[in-house]
């Protein structure tokens, strides 16, 4: 039997804010954008790093009001453009593990009070599946259980865009930092995903984890028993919890996604754990399959394309970032074999996966 895990009480200054203030949240960021959290904690990390941010955010073309908090939103895009500049200015590969390490439940303001009084730990990270978007709209997470373990993955919306692998280890630190806030700070996972090279150092990484990392890998995931979503939350406030997930409601109803968008989000995370079928999403959404057909096409697109848009994105991160083989990326795309993978690429980029593997590379990867 797991035990509960204690959590900060309402005069613990790392969460106790927010439940008292919670009914003067903001709006939800519109797609593509995100809340000034991740802003925030670079400025941190960059300040530590001694980077004359002048220069940095101008070189970025950038707002140089940017951490002064005259913005509330940042466009995800350009957040990634400025996280890679950074992390080549300061040789730093691992400035996306920095960044996560960052996170804590109050910085994710009305989400992480939700997971903090979630009942389980389970219930808190379907919490921060479903309700992402109220901070974030540039990335997506995913959980899926398989047997006895546990996979919990991030996704950028765009994972071929500028600094997406950056993004990509930012989100699992944050999902490593918010499981130990959950579980308390000895916890580690079974195993650390990431879809990057693997830098010359790999220690800060070892470090951070406490458990084995697999750099190269197809997405960004942590690995671990299933039974940790069982575990129980002390201190959790179903009031509170109630409250909050209305007006998390309330917030995602003021800020509406298209049925494009949400299978967009959804299929990102999808599209590399062979859940990326019509006929599943449509039993997920509770409507038929010839519905959920209707409703994509009167907003102009279809299932198909979406899918395909998906795998040709997530394709271009894996031939970029990782070692993978062709035949190693068609089975992690779900192609029947790499010579169907091959056909569908040369469909959307006019050109096979190794001529754009070749041209697109970049010739010291992410520090490596």
């Amino acid at each position: 039997m797991l035990s509960s895990v204690a959590l900060p009480t309402k005069g613990d200054p790392s969460g106790a804010a927010a439940g008292e203030d919670f009914d003067a949240a903001e709006k939800a960021p519109p797609a593509g954008f995100t809340q000034l959290d991740i802003v925030q904690a670079l400025h941190t990390v960059l300040i530590e790093l001694g980077v004359d941010l002048d220069d940095l955010l101008t070189e970025a073309d950038l707002d140089p009001r940017l951490f002064n908090g005259i913005h509330r939103l940042v466009s995800f895009t350009a957040l990634g453009r400025l996280i890679a500049l950074a992390a080549e200015r300061t040789r730093c590969p691992h400035l996306g593990l920095l960044v996560g390490q960052r996170t804590t439940l109050a910085s994710l303001g009305l989400l992480g009070l939700l997971m903090r009084n979630s009942d389980t730990v389970g219930d808190a990270m379907r919490a921060l599946e479903a309700h992402l978007c109220v901070q974030n709209r540039g990335s997506a997470v995913g959980l899926g259980v398989h047997d006895d373990i546990a996979v919990l993955s991030y996704a950028p919306h765009q994972p071929e865009a500028e600094g997406a692998a950056h993004h990509a280890e930012r989100g699992l630190a944050m999902a490593t930092s918010l499981l130990r806030a959950l579980c308390g700070s000895d916890w580690v996972p079974l195993e650390a995903l990431l879809p990057r090279l693997a830098p010359r150092d790999t220690a800060p990484y070892a470090s951070f984890f406490r458990a084995p990392v697999r750099f190269g890998a197809e997405t960004a995931a942590l690995v671990f028993p299933a039974e940790l979503l069982e575990q129980r939350i002390a201190g959790a406030d179903l009031s509170v919890r109630q409250r909050v997930e209305d007006r998390i409601c309330r917030l995602e109803a003021a800020e509406p996604s298209s049925l494009t968008d949400k299978l967009r989000e959804y299929l990102q995370t999808a599209v590399t754990r062979q859940r990326c079928q019509a006929k599943r999403v449509a039993r997920l959404r509770l409507v038929t399959r010839r519905t959920l057909s209707r409703r994509l096409r009167a907003e102009g697109t279809s299932f198909r394309r979406l899918a395909n848009e998906a795998q040709f994105r997530v394709a271009k991160k894996l031939l970029a970032d990782t070692c993978m083989s062709m035949t190693q990326i068609s089975a992690a795309l779900s192609f029947s074999e790499p010579a169907a993978f091959t056909h569908a690429f040369r469909r959307w980029a006019g050109m096979a996966p190794s001529a754009w593997r070749q041209a697109n590379r970049p010739a010291t990867n992410l520090g490596r």
